[in-house]
């Protein structure tokens, strides 16, 4: 495994400076000499509830009430007792029981003994976790909570009595005092950005606590510009993080309104820009394309951001700063990744997928990546990471990204990250014809096979038929291999569709659930069907199939090949 570099080094160092650095400050504006800086760890009036963007389920309260707790894939059973004196079958799973997530769902069955249960089990976790310790008080964590109490305010504080309606204010307003100071020790990222929108949200909803908005606001403001790209992206190149803080940026912003307050031009533009990137990266099936951690897709919450904003009338081909290509002809719809891992410290969940695809046809999905297991299934997550889970060509058996393997800087990333390839070229252009070209190249494998990878990917005008072209070569002279490489070009299929060889074994059908057939043929490899796996599921990996074509690379390659829809 590669060791780091010296600007991998001092990348390394800096960050964990910076980590050292905002634990003490954390630590030190959390003491109790420095409580006034906050104020009263009370919320006495909430002046408005939020909106609930995610969908609900009131069957969950008929789970709890058998003393059945279901999170991240696994299930727990507690019986009479309480959740919160149960070992955690995960950190997972321990971080959504004491996110308080799942108090939407209990809301949602409308019935005095749900909401009963709720308040027993909110003021259970202030007996058992409010003096702050653990993975209950992580930032992130800390966050959800304050979100998801402060949006079922109605179910916890409407007709209690003044006793239970004290001790649960009280620590709804100890929890934002704690994130106020301890939202700097937040993971780079996601989880910092999330810290600091349940702070803009209490500080709005909580009276009393907006001394400090203007404040928060800067940092808030500065973070979104930072992780929000310019195409509406995010930093960490995950399709799915967007869904996710529109989720909670997109009732923020009503709270701005409702309290007749402005809406910080940031939030605003954030907003803007993200709704058209999850059209972008969305699929004819309505899921988002299965890059870069994206798992499971929830295809409820995209259509629910997706109200939100007007279609566009027409989609660009390319989203140059989160390094996604998107051709769109016909019913037909291809996604490509064409950019490079994000920083170090945001590459801990990144695929080595440069140059992969997924496509689907109307509103079935063709190709698939293999995506990213859910919480339960983690053993599968260094394969699904691997080029050779993705649509893409892969060398020698190795992938085009490489895992940083490094026990600092996995703590500080949560995971290794990857990195390379850094040099990604991409080019996007319509044909006369009225088809789009798509050509990209990457040197991921150069310093692994002196070898650049050049993808040509051409969607015909009715978008019936996509040909492709692969080729592998040095950047300049000749190169000869004193022994040939392997090299396999994946195409991944939707599990729920069959293939078989046909004819002399040179063309692989494809058939898709409606009955809708693509026969894949190619020159310069070998055609076969092989065993896969799809990560991206809700019930967990599940098997699947995937044509590969196989052939040896002496120095240079080039395979062609065409998947053509059939009448």
């Amino acid at each position: 495994m590669p060791s780091l570099t010296i600007a991998e080094q001092t990348r390394l160092a800096r960050l964990a400076t910076d980590r050292v650095r905002r634990a003490a400050v954390a630590r030190l504006l959390s003491s109790r000499f420095l409580r006034w800086r906050y104020g009263a760890p009370v919320a006495d009036e909430l002046l408005i509830v939020p909106q609930e963007l995610r969908t609900a389920d009131p069957s969950f309260a008929d789970e709890i009430a058998i003393g059945q707790f279901g999170f991240a894939g696994a299930v727990a059973y507690i019986g009479s007792g309480s959740p919160f004196d149960l070992k955690p079958p995960s950190p997972e799973w321990e971080r959504e029981l004491h996110g308080f997530g799942w108090l939407r769902h209990l809301r949602a069955a409308e019935t005095e003994e749900a909401r009963e249960q709720a308040v027993d089990l909110v003021l259970g976790w202030i007996r058992k976790h409010g003096s702050r310790g653990g993975v209950a008080w992580e930032p992130p964590v800390v966050a959800r909570r304050l979100i998801s109490w402060i949006s079922s305010a109605s179910l916890l504080l409407e007709d209690v009595d003044h006793t239970t309606y004290d001790r649960i204010a009280d620590s709804l307003g100890d929890q934002l005092i704690r994130l106020s100071a301890t939202w700097r020790d937040a993971p780079a990222g996601y989880p910092r950005l999330l810290a600091l929108t349940a702070l803009v949200l209490a500080d709005l909803c909580v009276a009393g606590h907006d001394r400090h908005l203007e404040e928060i606001l800067d940092a808030f403001s500065e973070e979104l510009e930072t992780q929000i790209l310019p195409d509406g992206g995010h930093i960490s190149r995950n399709p799915g993080i967007p869904v996710e803080l529109l989720l909670d940026l997109l009732p923020l912003r009503q709270c701005f309104i409702v309290r007749d307050r402005p809406v910080p031009p940031g939030l605003s533009a954030a907003i803007d820009r993200m709704l058209p990137f999850v059209r972008f990266m969305r699929l004819g099936d309505g899921s988002l394309a299965r890059f870069n951690g994206m798992g499971a897709p929830n295809l409820d919450l995209v259509a629910t951001v997706l109200a939100y904003g007007e279609p566009p009338t027409r989609l660009p081909a390319h989203a140059p700063a989160s390094g996604y290509a998107r051709l769109a002809r016909g019913g037909t719809v291809m996604i490509a990744d064409v950019g490079s891992p994000p920083k170090l410290e945001l590459a801990g969940q990144a695929h080595a997928g440069c140059l992969s695809f997924e496509m689907s046809s109307g509103r079935y999905a063709v190709l698939v990546n293999c995506g990213a297991p859910g919480p339960a299934d983690q053993d599968w997550r260094a394969a699904s990471r691997a080029t050779a889970s993705h649509n893409t060509l892969c060398l020698g058996g190795k992938s085009s990204s490489r895992l940083v393997l490094h026990n600092l800087l996995e703590t500080l990333v949560g995971s290794a990250p990857i990195r390379f390839p850094d040099r990604v070229g991409v080019r996007i252009r319509d044909l006369p014809d009225g088809g789009i070209q798509l050509k990209a190249h990457h040197n991921g494998y150069h310093r692994q096979f002196g070898l650049i990878h050049r993808r040509q990917l051409i969607l015909s005008p009715h978008g019936d038929r996509l040909t492709g072209i692969d080729q592998l070569g040095p950047i300049r002279g000749a190169l000869r291999f004193p022994v040939d490489v392997p090299f396999g070009i994946h195409f991944h299929l939707n599990p729920d569709a069959s293939c078989s060889l046909l004819r002399f074994g040179d063309e692989a059908e494809i058939k898709l659930p409606n009955g809708e057939r693509w026969g894949l043929t190619a020159k310069g490899a070998q055609i076969s069907i092989e065993d896969s796996f799809h990560c991206a599921d809700l019930s967990g990996p599940r098997r699947s199939l995937q044509i590969v074509l196989r052939g040896a690379c002496y120095g240079e390659s080039e395979v062609t090949w065409e998947l053509a829809r059939r009448d």
